[in-house]
């Protein structure tokens, strides 16, 4: 790209943008950021990548800092802009991959933030297979109302409860208004500091980077720090699909099963696996979840957020807990060098910390998600278990066709105890994009209902959401699956310890109903929505487009 005379036209405008004959003959690193202006997730990380960028030129680099999109889960959810959030990360990996093919960079470093933002960067940085590591702009500080910790997670559960009577409005707007204190994405163990954590453990972001608060001063160091590491990296020739591998894939599992992770772990590891040329199921998410014990006691089930566990230790204590136990592939090598293993015993646990429990007193001998198939679910769907104990739900199904119509009828007070709520045709094809449920899933909770009431999408869930919640319900509507046959009054039967999902109807009662029933017309035509229906694999296989 830069050398000899036939390369003096791309020297001489990389000059005017500054570049001195010394930075042009060094390697040039893309420091691919998604920052953006809209969000506390990613508002901070033009600063984090200038101390990146110090750190590439201590070693030696030159670094070029671009940029990319971002969809805020939380400011769009519950609206018709969520349906960008899951096709952004595709938009987030191919923008990221174009750019550093275009320029030809010798290494990368991918700045991420919110929920899309991290499975994105490190979907695009094992495509490329160049000298890389992802490093995670970190946890907003929990915000406080009336000397109790609390998360964006208790402003969805707010609605429900100003809706039902149960919150006064002085006390609902007290809660809006101190939630999210300042920069750093969701602070439970919701889907970016589940993502967070598993990328951490599957080696391609430095173990205990991530883990760092956003506006914690040590947040700015590791980022010079991980600025120096990318251009060891080179140096060596470490590439990530050294790093990506199915043992690391499978210690990413076991960090989510052990923290009570989001069910979105699901789709983006499954999507970084296919980018890898590896071969993942939604089987290997429950086989290591039924031998990982759960131990975090985090949100949203839990009572500590992501700030509370680095100061109790951290990653490394989490994975000491893991490898000491056995469940961790320890001789996995790690962007900073050093195996998983090592990285572990380098652990310092608080005295007096109750955020991780030791593995002999978990809050639960297996992990936090299971999957469950059934005439409902032929291909599997995923349900969360951590935080709630109930297993068994026997409920008449409350079926709607769009997320919007099920919120209006929980505002309303048409759910009731025992119903089972169904919300289909939100699936990545139908949707299109798989929009996350908070709205309606937080409402139902905070009107009363989040032990009584089971639901089940074909669409997807937040971080955030807990309670007797299925996603991912596969094939979708849109493609004809059995939850398209799916009427008002279907009794619906979860039995999470046999892991089915079914309606009380025989096979050929289902059948009958599909031969009537005839996919609805695309929601979008033309542009970014209506390619990306077309393209997307079901979401058992990660909602990708490739």
């Amino acid at each position: 790209m830069t050398e000899g005379p036939s390369r003096a036209p791309a020297r001489a405008m990389l000059k005017a943008v500054g570049f001195t004959d010394d930075d042009i003959a060094k390697p040039l690193v893309g420091i691919a950021n998604t920052w953006i202006e809209i969000m506390p997730c990613n508002s901070h990380l033009r600063r984090l990548s200038e101390r990146v960028k110090a750190g590439v030129r201590a070693a030696g680099g030159t670094p070029i800092e671009y940029n990319t999109i971002a969809v805020s889960d939380g400011i769009a959810m519950g609206t018709e802009g969520m349906k960008a959030s899951l096709i952004s990360r595709e938009v987030i990996a191919d923008s990221i991959e174009l750019t550093a093919r275009g320029y030809l960079f010798d290494a990368v470093v991918a700045l991420s933030g919110c929920d899309k933002t991290i499975p994105g960067t490190v979907m695009a940085l094992t495509r490329l297979n160049l000298p890389s590591l992802m490093l995670y702009g970190g946890s907003i500080m929990p915000g406080m109302v009336g000397g109790k910790d609390i998360t964006i997670q208790d402003v969805f559960e707010a609605v429900g409860a100003n809706a039902a009577g149960r919150m006064t409005a002085e006390m609902f707007r007290d809660i809006e208004d101190h939630a999210c204190p300042g920069p750093g994405a969701c602070g439970g163990q919701f889907t970016a500091n589940t993502m967070s954590i598993a990328f951490e453990f599957m080696g391609i972001s430095p173990m205990g980077f991530n883990g760092v608060p956003a506006m914690d001063l040590q947040k700015d160091d590791v980022a010079f720090q991980t600025g120096k590491m990318v251009m060891d990296l080179l140096r060596k020739g470490t590439l990530p699909l050294e790093i990506i591998t199915r043992k690391s894939i499978e210690n990413a599992i076991a960090a989510v099963a052990t923290t009570g992770g989001s069910t979105n772990a699901v789709l983006h590891l499954l999507a970084v696996a296919r980018e890898a040329g590896i071969l993942l199921e939604l089987e290997d998410f429950d086989a290591i979840n039924q031998k990982v014990p759960l131990l975090a006691d985090l949100k949203p089930g839990g009572r500590f957020v992501a700030a509370d566990l680095f100061n109790a230790g951290g990653t490394r204590l989490v994975a000491k807990r893991l490898v000491d136990a056995g469940h961790l592939h320890g001789g996995q090598p790690t962007v900073t060098g050093q195996t998983i293993g090592e990285e572990a015993n380098r652990a310092q646990e608080t005295a007096g910390q109750e955020v991780l429990r030791a593995v002999s007193n978990p809050l639960k001998g297996t992990g936090g998600l299971v999957i469950l198939k059934g005439n409902i679910a032929p291909e599997g769907c995923v349900l969360k278990v951590a935080g709630h104990e109930r297993m068994q739900h026997r409920g008449a199904a409350k079926v709607f066709d769009c997320e919007e119509d099920a919120f209006q009828a929980v505002q309303r007070g048409e759910i009731k105890s025992g119903d089972v709520v169904v919300i289909r045709y939100e699936g990545p094809q139908g949707g299109p994009g798989m929009r996350e449920m908070l709205g309606v899933t937080g409402t139902i909770v905070g009107a009363g209902l989040g032990d009584s009431v089971a639901l089940l999408t074909d669409g997807r869930f937040s971080g955030a959401t807990h309670g007797l919640m299925a996603g991912h319900v596969s094939p979708e509507a849109s493609k004809g699956g059995p939850i398209a046959a799916l009427r008002d009054g279907d009794m619906i039967v979860f039995d999470v310890s046999t892991r089915r999902l079914d309606v009380e109807l025989s096979d050929a009662e289902i059948s009958s109903r599909l031969k009537n029933w005839s996919p609805p017309p695309p929601r979008y035509l033309r542009g970014v929505m209506a390619k990306y229906a077309r393209d997307v694999s079901s979401a058992s296989h990660g909602a990708v487009t490739i």
